[in-house]
């Protein structure tokens, strides 16, 4: 395979090498996206079993997503002092062992803990697993490996659902932990073998108020979106006071947990806002939606799920060769025109009449799963290739912190959306609170393609300037 064979004069490590990496890597991403998103179709049934109300139950899902948003950054910083082998074994230890707390939590409470200390364990590692395969792959391949690691991301996040759904059809709700034991296990016996022990910048120090104020920062940005009225303002006022002190903080630091000079890099800027506005519109879609299915149309949780299965489909059939084409071709052409597709899927998803059938529905999430899987992996090389290679767990944190942070948001305004516009009389109102966070989608995601427009042309800008010279 093309990916593992050796050339004169490429960085990384060996083809064999590689292959083994790439499969903890890919493994140990498959199992993080796969928790934070199977989880939601079973909380109503954990909240029975559990018997505790909706309310508390959001939390089993929440801990885990919440804990992960505040701690990538942290990893990131982390692994350039310690480097990448270490905070990845450890973030993949403690994922599977709070994997086998989840499954033997007796009380909500233990549940809850185990949830959010398994998104610490995730956090470590899915910031850094970019990083890991730059360091490993040549920079000719590049576009490739990164291509099929959005692909796992897209797939497992629009495929777990329908896992969550089948598993709850057969077996309890704590398989939905217990699965996690024996591959997280493997993973870590393959990734202590075979991950390299270096990429570390030679930084000395660790900065801690850094890390405090950007915890706090992400933390409180989540809460307030999940908030309403006076609680909704107390945590937004402590973002944004949070937010000014770490950008003060940052740029004054001598060895600041993120360094404000990549941001210097305005392709690398643009490509990070590019992700985080079309994550925001992502992770709206896939709350609303089965509220729209289940609410409104009136399918059961299993169905539900498998009308997510087009969009995935779509992701396969575009994501590999998007990210061939970013090795050769402008890279932030080709995410342009998947975000363009992208916005096109959405709006046939927010336009969908009173009674539409499976295949119609079908045919509209594939469009947006091609959109989405031709944007992404050149994307996510956008960012990673215009950073140096020691920075490169810095931008990796900052990918992942736009992925996690985008969902999160997404959900919390579809949350919001829910509550303002409350089924006070009847469905109706329920139908139009969904379709609505759907226009909220098609304009965050119209957004994406603003910001991804803007870095075509400074690109072309740089490029006419290179010629004159």
């Amino acid at each position: 395979m093309m990916l593992f064979s050796n050339q004169p004069g490429d960085d990384g490590l060996p083809g064999s090498e590689r292959a083994r990496v790439m499969i903890a890597v890919m493994v140990t991403t498959l199992m993080g996206i796969f928790d934070g998103t199977m989880i939601n179709i079973a909380l109503p049934s954990m909240a029975q079993a559990m018997q505790v109300p909706a309310s508390y139950a959001v939390w089993f899902a929440n801990g885990y997503l919440l804990s992960a948003a505040m701690t990538l950054m942290i990893f990131a910083s982390l692994a350039t002092i310690f480097g990448t082998r270490p905070i990845f074994l450890s973030g993949l230890a403690t994922f599977t062992l709070t994997s086998l707390g989840c499954a033997v939590a007796t009380t909500p409470e233990m549940l809850v803990a185990m949830r959010i200390l398994k998104g610490i364990g995730g956090a470590a590692t899915l910031s850094i697993a970019p990083a890991i395969l730059r360091s490993v792959f040549p920079g000719r391949l590049l576009g490739r490996v990164l291509g099929l690691h959005a692909l796992l991301i897209a797939s497992s996040t629009a495929i777990g659902p329908v896992l969550g759904g089948t598993i709850l059809d057969t077996l309890s709700w704590q398989w939905l932990f217990a699965i996690n034991i024996l591959p997280g296990t493997l993973a870590l016996l393959l990734a202590f073998r075979a991950l390299p022990g270096k990429t570390t910048s030679g930084k000395a120090a660790f900065d801690l108020p850094g890390a405090l104020l950007s915890a706090t920062l992400l933390g409180a940005m989540i809460m307030a979106a999940n908030s309403l009225h006076l609680a909704a303002v107390c945590w937004g006022l402590l973002a944004l006071f949070s937010t000014m002190l770490f950008i003060w903080h940052i740029r004054r630091a001598r060895a600041p947990i993120l360094p404000p000079v990549i941001f210097k890099n305005g392709r690398f800027t643009l490509a990070a806002l590019t992700s985080l506005a079309s994550f925001v519109s992502q992770g709206i879609t896939f709350v609303a939606l089965p509220f729209l299915f289940q609410s409104v149309y009136g399918y059961s949780p299993v169905v539900s799920a498998l009308l997510f299965v087009p969009w995935p489909i779509g992701i396969v059939l575009i994501a590999p060769h998007a990210g061939r084409w970013a090795d050769t071709v402008s890279a932030p052409l080709i995410s342009t025109v998947g975000l363009a597709i992208f916005v096109v899927g959405l709006i046939l998803l927010a336009m969908l009449p009173a009674s539409p059938s499976v295949w119609d529905i079908g045919l509209r999430s594939l469009v947006c799963g091609i959109g989405f899987g031709c944007f992404q992996s050149p994307n996510n090389r956008e960012m990673l290739s215009n950073v140096a290679r020691e920075q490169a767990s810095y931008a990796s944190g900052v990918l992942s912190i736009a992925r996690t942070f985008g969902q999160c948001l997404g959900a919390a305004v579809v949350g919001i959306l829910l509550a303002l516009i409350s089924p006070e009389t009847g469905q109706t109102l329920n139908e139009r609170a969904v379709h609505f966070a759907l226009w909220v989608a098609v304009a965050a995601s119209v957004a994406s393609v603003l910001f991804s427009l803007s870095r075509l042309r400074r690109t072309h800008a740089l490029s006419l300037g290179g010629s004159n010279r």
